[in-house]
């Protein structure tokens, strides 16, 4: 069976080629759009960009893929999602349109509270049953790599019951899946009705979960939520900084509902991304800037969350931080997994051009989950993860709101969302 494809008939392919690290300042506009180019795909890897009447006759054994005047870019990268819970919370929408707030759901049992409850009652085979088709839907928008997070259990058996569906997912679904693991998400209810509760809980994610997450090799990253209100700086530095000893890289929810410090004890940590940000004061923008972390925007989660104000872009890209763009796929706050749709509101919203968005969703997220040597361009090297779109200029991409214009996909090259591929259910 051929190893090598070659991709001809694009009218532009967007390679987002540069520097095997974040892009910020003007970087992060310079998407690296080429015309009257073929691709060339040998052993999951990309192999040249240059002429088809080049590439076409020095590799006969390529299979001919003809992008018919489309445009390929990189596989996208979601690398913020909670994509493993149960029933859906389409209650706590009419709640939020009648003025309860987000921590007003959380007091009264709602929120994430309401899937933990949902989650722990369900078995493994069941979650990962859910979890198909939602994320086949992601591949279905482009995406090639995604990350999903635990967070739904805070317990010890649920939080592993949640990796072990992660890791299941990725030995069977084409995609790339990076594990993170979430433990620190919420204070469990039965925690914090206890008079030591809230210290008792951080003891077992840092001295129950956390080992057992790391023995088993079940994450790539620990996330905790830095907000006032969940968990503290000061709790969130002596989680991490746990995490870090037991061999997983860092990441934050941070500064999401109220400036709390999360972005700064981000670049203290160095983490590799600080998610969220809509609250950021002009102090964590500096500091993100200093540490060369990665600023994961979500504006999905504050448009369904009926925000007025989202995370400020333009200052962050200014300032000279590397800012990514995610769904933040949830049950709660962003239910979508429509890619496109969360670059239309990175154009509309955020302010950014139609290049800095796709540049934001392919190389700085691929930095977001310190994957910027293997993915997120495409360059000679870099893993063949791929999308064919039907559009005949990159910036309508962003421009369909909406619209389903992905034709097909490939990660490591080999199909991950064509439209004649028998999906697994």
């Amino acid at each position: 069976m051929t190893t090598a494809r070659l991709f001809v008939g694009a009218r532009q392919i967007v390679t987002c080629a540069g520097p095997p690290r974040p892009r910020i300042g003007a970087e992060l506009g310079n998407a690296g759009i080429v015309t009257e180019r073929a691709l060339l795909v040998r052993d999951g890897l990309v192999a040249a960009i240059a002429p088809e009447s080049e590439l076409r006759p020095a590799n006969p054994d390529a299979e001919i893929v003809d992008c018919a005047g489309g445009v390929l870019t990189p596989g996208f990268v979601d690398s913020h999602t909670h994509a493993i819970f149960g029933r859906a919370r389409y209650e706590e929408q009419e709640l939020r349109a009648a003025g309860v707030d987000y921590m007003e759901i959380a007091r009264r049992g709602g929120g994430i509270h309401a899937s933990v409850r949902d989650l722990r009652t369900r078995s493994e085979e069941e979650l990962f049953t859910l979890a198909v088709p939602r994320l086949m839907r992601l591949a279905a928008s482009g995406v090639t790599t995604v990350e999903v997070k635990s967070g739904y259990g805070l317990t010890l058996d649920d939080e592993l019951k949640t990796l072990r569906v992660v890791r299941r997912l990725a030995e069977v679904l084409p995609l790339r899946i990076v594990p993170t693991f979430l433990g620190a998400h919420e204070i469990p209810l039965e925690h914090r009705e206890r008079a030591n509760g809230r210290r008792e809980y951080l003891d077992r994610v840092i001295h129950e979960m956390l080992p057992a997450v790391a023995a088993e090799g079940l994450a790539r990253f620990a996330d905790v939520f830095c907000e006032p209100g969940v968990f503290t700086v000061s709790e969130s530095r002596e989680l991490l900084t746990a995490a870090r000893a037991a061999g997983l890289g860092v990441k934050l929810h941070a500064d999401e509902l109220a400036p709390g410090g999360g972005a700064e004890l981000a670049a203290e940590l160095r983490a590799t991304s600080a998610d969220h940000l809509a609250a950021i004061s002009e102090a964590g923008i500096a500091a993100l800037a200093s540490a060369g972390t990665v600023a994961t925007l979500l504006p999905a989660t504050m448009l369904f969350l009926g925000k007025r104000d989202q995370a400020p872009a333009r200052r962050l890209i200014e300032a000279g931080v590397p800012v990514a763009l995610a769904t933040d796929f949830n049950p709660g706050t962003s239910p979508t997994t429509n890619f496109p749709l969360v670059l239309t509101l990175g154009v509309s919203r955020l302010r950014l051009s139609a290049a800095e968005a796709i540049v934001a969703t392919t190389a700085n997220g691929a930095a977001a989950l310190a994957l910027a040597e293997r993915t997120g361009q495409l360059a000679p090297g870099y893993s063949a993860d791929l999308t064919l779109w039907d559009v005949g200029d990159y910036r309508e991409v962003p421009y369909w709101l909406g619209d389903g214009r992905c034709v097909a996909s490939w990660t490591r090259g080999k199909p991950c969302h064509p439209h004649d591929l028998a999906l697994p259910c």
